[in-house]
């Protein structure tokens, strides 16, 4: 396989990078999808920001290797501290990683000034999607579209945000924050076989709980409700 042809989950990403971006790609994995943009000519500039060393020299042998060492930066960095004033950063993917820890890298971009509210993101979180999200309202930032897709027997869902234009009040429902606002209008093959096999899942890890010798009532009360929320949206 070429190793510049990318995933189906990093294609999708990559399509939601604009023509002409100035990149940061946090936990960048091998640079895969920075080199690929580069050499499709898509994006003009991009930090590779890797926090493990293994990583971090397979991403820079990788950029070295396609001759691109002049047009991408690999940096051994915790998270969006990769990011440095001079690099004009307007476009982050963070794909790969679980929700809450998304959430935790933007935060610090945030604190640390590297992330300025103005760029577009483009997340793919591997669990806890409503995390981002949350983050995402909670931060003027606004969802734009959102994809999902099934890879090698797992489902991914990609979510891209923009920052809030002008005044615009931005809201999002408990079931659009849990389903996402565009999924859950657009509900996808995809998305409906996604709910169907939670339902499932919750129903068997009830049944199990309500079988428990020590009684484990919040737990039971919590997960009845995401039960619920899900069968209601499967029935409209």
């Amino acid at each position: 396989m070429n190793e510049h042809v990318l995933s189906k989950r990093l294609s999708v990403v990559g399509q939601e990078v604009p023509q002409g971006a100035r990149l940061a790609d946090i936990g960048s994995d091998h640079a895969y999808l920075p080199v690929a943009l580069m050499l499709a000519g898509k994006i003009d500039f991009a930090v590779a920001g890797e926090v493990v060393k293994g990583p971090f020299e397979s991403a820079k042998a990788q950029v070295e290797k396609s001759g691109l060492s002049e047009k991408i930066m690999v940096r051994l960095a915790d998270g969006m501290a990769a990011v440095q004033e001079a690099d004009a950063i307007d476009t982050v993917t963070i794909a790969g990683m679980g929700g809450t820890l998304i959430a935790q890298i933007l935060a610090g971009g945030k604190v640390g000034g590297q992330l300025k509210g103005t760029e577009r993101l483009v997340l793919q979180p591997n669990v806890g999607e409503p995390q981002v999200r949350l983050w995402l309202l909670d931060n003027d930032y606004e969802i734009v579209t959102e994809h999902i897709l099934e890879e090698n027997d797992k489902r991914y869902e990609i979510i891209v945000a923009e920052p809030r234009k002008g005044d615009k009040q931005l809201s999002y429902t408990q079931d659009e924050l849990f389903f996402g606002p565009f999924l859950m209008k657009e509900k996808s093959p995809i998305f409906l076989a996604k709910w169907q096999q939670e339902a499932e899942q919750l129903r068997r890890v009830l049944q199990q709980l309500q079988q428990a010798t020590t009684p484990q009532e919040a737990k039971v009360a919590e997960l009845t409700l995401e039960l619920q929320r899900i069968e209601a949206l499967l029935a409209q």
